[in-house]
């Protein structure tokens, strides 16, 4: 054994010993341990106001439709009809947005209704369903 050390020593040999590597490992993954739930809950977060934001575009889009058209789109046209001209929208220059419409953070449409004239905007979260709390909640324009 003391002929291997003074062996290496002689060459020069640099590296590390596997208890070093060891301690590296376990620091990095006490660091992951604490960092990693902080960085993931701000990341959804941020999803939950990116819907919020895509509601209120949305919301925009829906007032030029309403301005040039008269009236909002119907629950049955839906908001393609900011995209696609529906066949009973006379004054309709559109499209109101860039591309097609967009599907919330999580990959799920929109669900838009028109009552009483009000409009509604609505994701369901995460889970896709009504209800919930934290990313599962739903987030709704204001009415």
């Amino acid at each position: 054994m003391l002929n291997f050390e003074s062996n290496r020593k002689a060459r020069g040999a640099k590296g590390f010993t596997l208890i070093e590597l060891l301690v590296v490992l376990a620091i990095l993954t006490l660091l992951a341990g604490l960092v990693g739930p902080r960085v993931l809950s701000q990341l959804g977060g941020a999803k939950s106001k990116t819907a919020g934001v895509q509601i209120a575009d949305l919301e925009k889009s829906l007032e030029l439709f309403k301005l040039d058209v008269g009236r909002f789109p119907t629950t049955e046209e839906g908001l393609n009809a900011l995209v696609v001209k529906p066949g009973a929208a006379m004054g309709w220059n559109g499209p109101y947005l860039k591309g097609a419409v967009p599907s919330d953070p999580w990959g799920h449409p929109y669900k838009y209704t028109l009552n009483n004239g009000a409009v509604e905007l609505l994701s369901y979260g995460a889970d896709g369903a009504a209800g919930g709390e934290g990313e599962n909640a739903d987030i709704q324009n204001a009415r």
